[in-house]
């Protein structure tokens, strides 16, 4: 694979969608400070797995999503090359190595949003402790971080197991007691949104983690937890 050329085309063909009224309004909504082109995100989706529509060898899409990643106008990051990189190695993830979850690190300090990080929590890092399990070590270590971006990802990559019908019902827990007590707003909503995956599966395991917490669990936490609860257990939680 060409790197450079594939990702100049996919950039090129970006750039021949672009929408400045779209970009505007994206920019304002991300509360952005990157360039914003103003793509789509199915055309941006499509343009980006385009690249790796053959499949490519794990250092060309490394490779790939890094040339994403560092694409800048002016100095400054451009949103759909930071989108197309997720993409791509969300696309190709089984080529990624346990090695690899550091590259995924890197990525996610260098996020300063939801809309990059929680594509890379699950498609990539969750895929990754899903297929190697050993990694969930890696995950103990950042479900404590300072950064609230790498605390988010801890909670979120259990989604993979979660949806895989393989849940770590271990360190749900853990987790969700460690940071049941966060005033931040999007570990809170990670929490909720585990929870309430997992209550499609298994609602019994979530009730009777969530019931005797309900009384300390933030507002969103609790909202999102129950949600697709059984409507009788979901008034008795929510009643307490």
């Amino acid at each position: 694979m060409d790197v450079r050329g594939e990702a100049a085309r996919v950039m090129a063909d970006m750039r021949a969608d672009a929408d400045p009224v779209r970009a505007a309004h994206e920019k304002r909504y991300l509360k952005s400070e990157y360039v914003h082109i103003g793509v789509p995100v199915p055309t941006l989706r499509k343009l980006a797995l385009s690249s790796v529509k053959t499949k490519p060898t794990r250092d060309e899409l490394v490779a790939l999503a890094e040339t994403f990643w560092d694409v800048t106008d002016d100095g400054r990051p451009v949103h759909e090359a930071r989108m197309a990189a997720g993409e791509v190695l969300a696309k190709r993830a089984a080529l990624l190595e346990p090695r690899d979850v550091r590259l995924a690190e890197r990525l996610i300090r260098d996020s300063v949003s939801w809309v990059y990080v929680d594509h890379l929590a699950e498609k990539v890092v969750g895929a990754l402790v899903v297929r190697h399990p050993d990694l969930g070590t890696v995950l103990d270590e950042w479900v404590g971080d300072p950064y609230m971006w790498i605390r988010r990802t801890a909670v979120l990559a259990l989604l993979a197991g979660v949806r895989a019908g393989n849940p770590d019902l271990d360190r749900l827990d853990r987790f969700g007691d460690a940071v049941i007590g966060e005033r931040e707003f999007f570990i809170r909503k990670a929490l909720g949104w585990v929870l309430r995956e997992l209550s499609k599966k298994d609602p019994e395991w979530v009730v009777t983690w969530v019931e005797p917490r309900a009384a300390t669990m933030s507002g969103v936490t609790l909202r999102e937890a129950v949600r697709r609860l059984p409507p009788e257990d979901a008034a008795r939680i929510l009643g307490r």
